[in-house]
């Protein structure tokens, strides 16, 4: 059938394109500057693990760059720019959740040289050290091991890294692993992945510990099971991502582990 006007013919065209290429192609919603989770040069885990997926669905990978702090659900999934962000907490609440990947904890990093052996928060020789922690900004939604160190009545004696920082920087949040390697502080409590990454890549040799005694704490967790999430309502896509997940478990453990991600296999606290 002939369209009826050489403009409509065009749009029609145009739109057919859009819809196949958004066929083709998993979307993906992504901080470019955020390692070891994702950068724009490709080179996070989180984007390793979305070719993987994309190649076991038969698609190719596209990306919606957002920086990852307030917001970018909104202006990402929920905008519909893209269709899946590749690591959230499982069960989070703004989106659709798939089997979890893996988990991880918080850990302790210090450096190999000063053979600091701490692992629990109760270690009275932390009152000791300068400690450095993850602050987002806002008193109701601190790191786990902020809160913790406050309930202990440990305050004096530790500096804040905004988890957000400098964004002209290459990923921000490094900074506080980066003041444990340059002995600006004695110990920093990290998110697990962040602090084995930067384990692997320090000139300085550093001690990765999951940090244990928290159960004194709860509801508070230390621990977290990370899986993908998909606008709430995509059933088929959380279908087609939870059988990739358990169909490649094996090479995806290996992938994490290759970027010194700590996996804990139940909850440390």
């Amino acid at each position: 059938m002939k369209c009826a006007a050489g403009l409509l013919c065009v749009a029609f065209a145009v739109c057919a394109g859009l819809e196949g290429a958004r066929a083709d192609s998993l979307r993906v919603c992504a901080d470019p500057n955020n390692l070891p989770f994702s950068d724009s040069q490709e080179h996070g885990f989180e984007n390793k693990l979305a070719q993987l997926v994309a190649r076991e669905l038969g698609k190719s990978v596209s990306y919606v760059w957002w920086a990852q702090r307030r917001g970018f659900v909104r202006n990402t999934l929920k905008a519909g720019a893209c269709d899946v962000i590749i690591g959230v907490p499982a069960h989070y609440d703004l989106v659709e959740t798939t089997r979890p990947y893996y988990r991880s904890s918080y850990v302790f990093v210090s450096r190999a040289d000063r053979d600091i052996s701490i692992s629990s928060l109760a270690d009275p020789s932390l009152r000791a050290l300068k400690i450095g922690v993850h602050l987002i900004g806002n008193d109701g939604m601190n790191t786990p091991p902020s809160h913790a160190l406050g309930e202990l009545g440990i305050v004096e004696n530790v500096v804040g890294f905004t988890l957000y920082g400098d964004y002209r920087q290459d990923s921000p949040p490094a900074r506080l692993i980066e003041a444990v390697a340059k002995g600006d502080v004695d110990v920093a409590a990290a998110w697990g992945p962040l602090a084995g990454y930067a384990a692997l890549h320090s000139s300085v040799p550093l001690r990765v510990t999951p940090i244990t005694g928290t159960q004194r704490f709860a509801p508070l967790k230390f621990s977290f099971a990370i899986a993908m999430g998909v606008r709430k309502g995509d059933e088929a896509l959380k279908r087609q991502l939870d059988d990739v997940l358990q169909r490649k478990g094996d090479e995806i453990a290996a992938l994490l582990a290759s970027f010194g991600v700590p996996s804990v296999r139940e909850p440390a606290d």
